[in-house]
C-alpha cells in the first residue's frame, strides 16, 4: 500500500514573516503546526520573499526571520517546501498582504521602468522583473540571473544545516508573477478579471529589441510584435489575433508565439541552471510551478494560455515541452495547480476545460520520467474537492506499483476557516485516503 501513498503539504499564510522581517506570532503558528501535525501531513510549504530577506540592499541578506520559521516547523515534526519568491505579493487572486520586490530595485526601476513587463499600452508591471533583464547587468552591476543565483546560494548558506538534517526537503524556485513560469498576463491589478483573454506582455524596450533581432534573423525584419490582440478583457472571438482563422494560425503568428514561449523556456532554464549549482550536493529537490489557465483551454486559439507562454493548441502541446526542460533539471518537479476543479462548476461561456488540462499536463509530465505534483487553486473546504484532488493524485486509483501516481499535493492553505470543526474532520479524512489509510512517513 505504501507505494500508493501521496505526501500532503500545506501551505502556510502569506504574510507570516512580515514586511520588517520578522516572524509574527510564533506561539499561534507552533499551535497551528501541531494541529496539521494532528491531521497527519508531511509538511508545509512556505514562500520566502525576495522584498524581505534583500531589503535592506544589494546583497545583503537577513535569514533570521526564515530560519527561526525552519526551525519551528522542524520542532514540531515536519517538513518544509521552501519558495524561492522572487516576486511581488499582491495583485493576484488570493493575495491578502502586500509585499513587494526590493526597494531598491524598485528605485533602479524608477529611472529604467523597461525592468518591468510592459503591455502594448505600455502599462508597467512591477510584480517581476521582466525576463528581457536576465542577462543585462543593470542592478548594480548584476544580471537578474545573478541577482537570483546570488540570493539562492545564500539561502543555501544560512540554511545548510536544515538541508542537511532533511528539515528543508524541496525548493520551488520562482520564475514570474505568482511564483509560476508564466508571463504576468492577467493581473487584477491592471483591471483583468476572469474570464478575460489577457495581454501579451513583451512590450518593454528588451524585448522589443530581443524580437526584433529574431524576427530579422528570421528572414523578415518587417514583423513586428502583434498589435490586434486586444485588451485584458476581451474574448477571443472578438479579437483578429485569436479570432477565426485569426493571425495565430500565420507564418507571422506562428514565428512570435514560437519565439515568445520559448524565451519563457530559455527563462525556466537559465534560472534552474543557476538553482542547480546553488544546491549542488544538496539532499533536495528543485520545483517550478505551471499556472493552471482552464479557461478559454476548449476554444480554438487557447487564448490566455497563449497570453500567459504556454504556447498549447489542439494540434500542439505546451506542456510538454516544460515537462522536458524540467527533465534536464536532475529532473525537478513540475508543480501544478486547479487539481480541484471540475469542469461541471466552471461557467460555460468561459470555455474551462480544467480537468483534460491536469490530464494533459501531468500526463506530459509522466512520459517526461520527472514527478509531478500539484495544489489547488482556490481555496476550498469540500468532499467534491477533496475527491477531485485524490482523483488526479492517482489517476488509475490504488494499485499495486502505485503508477502513476503525484509526488506530492499542496492543500491552499491553513486558516481559520480550515480549522473550524466539520472543515477540518472533512480534511483530516483527505490526508487520510492520500495516504491510503497509512501513517505518515516522517
Amino acid at each position: 500500500m505504501l507505494a500508493n501513498y501521496v505526501p500532503i503539504y500545506v501551505m502556510l499564510p502569506l504574510g507570516i514573516v512580515s514586511n520588517d522581517n520578522v516572524l509574527l506570532d510564533k506561539e499561534g503558528l507552533k499551535e497551528q503546526l501541531l494541529k496539521l501535525k494532528t491531521a497527519g501531513i508531511d509538511g508545509v510549504m512556505s514562500d520566502v520573499w525576495w522584498g524581505i530577506v534583500e531589503s535592506k540592499g544589494p546583497k545583503q541578506y537577513d535569514w533570521s526571520a526564515y530560519r527561526s520559521l525552519a526551525e519551528l516547523i522542524q520542532e514540531c515534526g515536519l517538513k518544509l517546501q521552501a519558495i524561492m519568491s522572487f516576486h511581488q505579493c499582491g495583485g493576484n487572486v488570493g493575495d491578502e498582504v502586500y509585499i513587494p520586490t526590493p526597494q531598491w530595485v524598485l528605485d533602479i526601476g524608477e529611472s529604467n521602468p523597461d525592468i518591468f513587463y510592459t503591455n502594448r499600452a505600455g502599462n508597467r508591471n512591477k510584480e517581476y522583473l521582466t525576463l528581457g533583464v536576465d542577462n543585462q547587468a543593470i542592478f548594480n552591476g548584476r544580471t537578474a540571473i545573478r541577482i537570483y543565483s546570488d540570493y539562492m546560494k545564500s539561502f543555501r548558506e544560512a540554511m545548510s544545516d536544515l538541508i542537511e538534517a532533511g528539515v528543508i526537503i524541496d525548493i520551488e524556485v520562482g520564475l514570474g508573477a505568482a511564483g509560476e513560469l508564466r508571463y504576468p498576463s492577467y493581473p487584477q491589478s491592471q483591471g483583468w478579471v476572469f474570464p478575460g483573454i489577457g495581454e501579451f506582455q513583451c512590450y518593454d524596450k528588451y524585448l522589443k529589441a530581443a524580437f526584433q533581432e529574431a524576427a530579422k534573423r528570421a528572414g523578415h525584419p518587417e514583423w513586428s510584435l502583434p498589435d490586434n490582440a486586444g485588451e485584458y478583457n476581451d474574448t477571443p472571438e472578438s479579437t483578429e489575433f485569436f479570432g477565426p482563422n485569426g493571425t495565430y494560425l500565420t507564418e507571422k503568428g506562428k514565428f512570435f508565439l514560437t519565439w515568445y514561449s520559448n524565451m519563457l523556456l530559455n527563462h525556466g532554464d537559465d534560472i534552474l541552471d543557476e538553482a542547480n549549482k546553488a544546491f549542488l550536493g544538496c539532499k533536495i529537490k528543485l520545483a517550478a510551478k505551471v499556472s493552471g489557465i482552464h479557461w478559454w483551454y476548449k476554444s480554438e486559439s487557447h487564448a490566455e494560455e497563449l497570453t500567459a507562454g504556454y504556447y498549447n493548441l489542439k494540434n500542439r502541446d505546451g506542456y510538454r515541452p516544460i515537462a522536458r526542460m524540467l527533465s534536464r533539471h536532475d529532473r525537478a518537479i513540475l508543480n501544478f495547480t486547479c487539481l480541484e476543479m471540475r469542469d461541471s462548476e466552471q461557467d460555460a461561456a468561459a470555455k474551462s476545460g480544467p480537468e483534460e488540462l491536469v490530464q494533459q499536463v501531468l500526463s506530459g509530465g509522466w512520459r517526461e520520467l520527472i514527478d509531478v505534483a500539484g495544489e489547488n487553486a482556490l481555496s476550498r473546504y469540500d468532499s467534491t474537492a477533496y475527491n477531485q484532488i485524490l482523483l488526479n493524485a492517482r489517476p488509475n486509483g490504488v494499485t499495486e506499483e502505485g503508477k502513476p501516481k503525484m509526488r506530492g499535493v499542496t492543500y491552499l492553505r491553513s486558516s481559520d476557516v480550515l480549522f473550524e470543526d466539520d472543515n477540518f474532520e472533512l480534511f483530516k479524512k483527505f490526508v487520510k485516503k492520500m495516504h491510503v489509510d497509512q501513517v505518515s512517513k516522517y
